[in-house]
């Protein structure tokens, strides 16, 4: 039986969410301290509807920060015109220049503000695996780990062989392999390399936060349909409601739709150029100084960084000076990779 364990890792501008599934990340939450409030997903809002395209069924909300939601018009509604105030919920969050997805809670009056805010990541994770919810050094250490994995494109799978998961503006492609698996008849060995690899996948989009349209391209030929999309739907069923799944196509690729509810963890942590954000390093390095500063309490501290990181981690090496005192202190090198991020005595 599948065991699911939560970890609660607070640091000094953020706060991470784990939940593993037997032992490997499922879940990865991330909540910083300047988020936008208005744009969490399960907040809700007081917004002014800006626009109406009653062509494509569609009104677009102003959240009173960050960019506008989209509200489906269905008929039971009634009429929703330009001007008018509406308390929504946030379903999904904005991602990729998209507006956050509504619903509709009732008709309201006012400005654009927060009304109920989104729930915490200690809620989501008792409401994910229940239980005890481990903190302190082993939270923080399984939350490194999960960023990692999250990160990620390729995945081993038991027995051999692997998945290759790659994000692309339209799809996510994930790409089955075979690898070295016991030499046997090719049909069983296909077989078992498309069903690991669906238990595989379901974990690691929801530890990517991924979702939308998914293709599979499946390993071997001739397969058997009903069997793969019985077990797509078992590994899926964590995902629902929402989930759906077409047919395996003669080319030999399994499509299904996963709902998008969170910023995927790829948006969070990186930049446009799809590098480690200067905001997620500096968020590193903070959490590198605190653990220096806790096995040493007396050292003076410098923590070395790239330009652009130094000055992203600088409000929050203060927070850690109300702390641990002003032995602290950071460089900032301008020769240094943005990556090499370490901390060292003085």
């Amino acid at each position: 039986m599948s065991q699911r364990r939560a970890y609660l890792d607070v640091g000094v501008g953020e706060t991470r969410g784990v939940v593993t599934l037997d032992g490997r990340a499922e879940r990865l939450l991330i909540a910083r301290d300047d988020d936008v409030a208005v744009q969490a997903q399960g907040a809700e809002v007081v917004g002014r509807v800006r626009k109406v395209e009653r062509q494509l069924g569609l009104a677009f909300v102003e959240l009173g920060q960050g960019p506008q939601g989209v509200l489906n018009l269905r008929p039971e509604m009634g009429r929703v015109a330009e001007g008018q105030a509406l308390r929504v919920e946030i379903r999904s969050e904005s991602r990729a220049g998209k507006g956050a997805s509504l619903r509709l809670v009732s008709e309201a009056e006012g400005e654009p503000r927060l009304v109920t805010p989104a729930p915490a990541i200690e809620a989501e994770l008792a409401a994910l695996a229940g239980g005890k919810i481990v903190t302190g050094p082993e939270a923080r250490a399984v939350a490194d780990a999960a960023e990692t994995e999250a990160l990620a494109s390729e995945f081993p799978l038991p027995g051999g062989g692997s998945v290759a998961i790659e994000r692309t503006r339209a799809l996510i492609a994930i790409d089955v392999d075979v690898g070295e698996r016991a030499a046997g008849d090719s049909k069983r060995v296909s077989r078992a390399a498309n069903l690991a690899a669906l238990g595989m996948a379901a974990r690691v989009l929801r530890l990517k936060g991924e979702g939308g349209l998914v293709v599979f391209d499946l390993a071997g030929r001739g397969h058997d349909g009903a069997a793969l999309l019985a077990a797509g739907r078992t590994a899926f069923g964590p995902d629902n409601p929402g989930v759906a799944f077409g047919p395996i196509s003669r080319f030999g690729t399994l499509e299904l739709t996963i709902p998008r509810r969170r910023r995927s963890v790829a948006e969070l942590l990186l930049d446009a150029d799809g590098r480690l954000s200067a905001r997620t390093l500096a968020l590193r390095l903070v959490r590198a100084v605190e653990r220096e500063a806790l096995a040493d309490p007396g050292a003076g501290l410098v923590a070395h960084a790239a330009p652009d990181v130094a000055a992203a981690a600088a409000s929050y090496l203060e927070a850690l000076k109300a702390r641990f005192g002003a032995r602290l202190e950071i460089a900032a090198g301008p020769e240094r990779a943005r990556e090499a991020v370490e901390v060292s005595a003085r």
